[in-house]
């Protein structure tokens, strides 16, 4: 994501790509969409954002504050976090960041696509409902590390299956798609308007990236083999 990969970062791709493996044998067998997104569609989108969370896009500048803290714990920080932090710690003055928010091509672009597409091909006003409550979730659940950015939970999207099961759950898949991953982006964005740029700060702070990127692709794998059994 950041150009940095420890230990961590490796185990986590490999327990995707494993998952992915069961999930193309069901797309083969046609067991598997979300709504208007058939079988192969669907495991293109999985395999794009998996191979597109390498890839960042800059869209904005800003400055934030690189706090006595991250200047003694960066190491500790950076290998909990999987991201450069020692590195960064260049970037900018001696107090101050040269902030850099970014847009994750796996996290942000290829999910906001299949949701622009769902969208358009099937309205879902339940959908948008249920990611009011996510987005909710997210923004207070979701902190601001520092040296890393907006940190998710990793499972926050799992609050989208029980409303949308209850509410549409012949839909079920398309609202957890949709409302769970939406919700996380934009409680994300949220995040990073709200949080103190004066208090705590990092080099890069990434939409759909890092520290949320893990979020996002579980919520995209639940929503996925859920429409299995609807």
């Amino acid at each position: 994501m950041r150009g940095y990969t420890n230990i961590s970062e490796i185990r986590m791709y490999a327990a995707f790509a494993l998952t992915l493996l069961p999930i193309a044998v069901l797309c083969y067998k046609g067991n598997l969409s979300i709504g208007t997104i058939s079988a192969y569609p669907l495991l293109g989108i999985l395999i794009l954002m998996l191979a597109g969370s390498l890839v960042e896009i800059p869209v904005l500048k800003t400055r934030s504050k690189k706090t006595e803290q991250l200047l003694r714990f960066a190491p500790l920080i950076e290998n909990i976090y999987s991201v450069p932090i020692v590195k960064e710690l260049n970037i900018g003055k001696e107090r101050v960041f040269e902030t850099t928010i970014t847009l994750n091509v796996g996290g942000f672009i290829v999910p906001l696509i299949a949701i622009a597409y769902l969208l358009v091909t099937q309205s879902n006003i339940t959908a948008l409902e249920v990611m009011l409550i996510v987005i909710i979730a997210v923004t207070l659940l979701s902190e601001m590390v520092n040296g890393v950015g907006i940190v998710v939970p990793q499972y926050i999207g799992i609050i989208a299956i029980p409303f949308a099961l209850l509410t549409a759950p012949q839909d079920s898949e398309s609202i957890i798609f949709i409302a769970g991953i939406a919700g996380i982006l934009l409680g994300t964005i949220a995040a990073i308007v709200a949080f103190n740029k004066e208090k705590s700060g990092s080099a890069y702070i990434s939409i759909g990236g890092a520290g949320n990127f893990k979020a996002i692709y579980i919520t995209a794998l639940l929503a996925s083999l859920i429409s299995y059994f609807t």
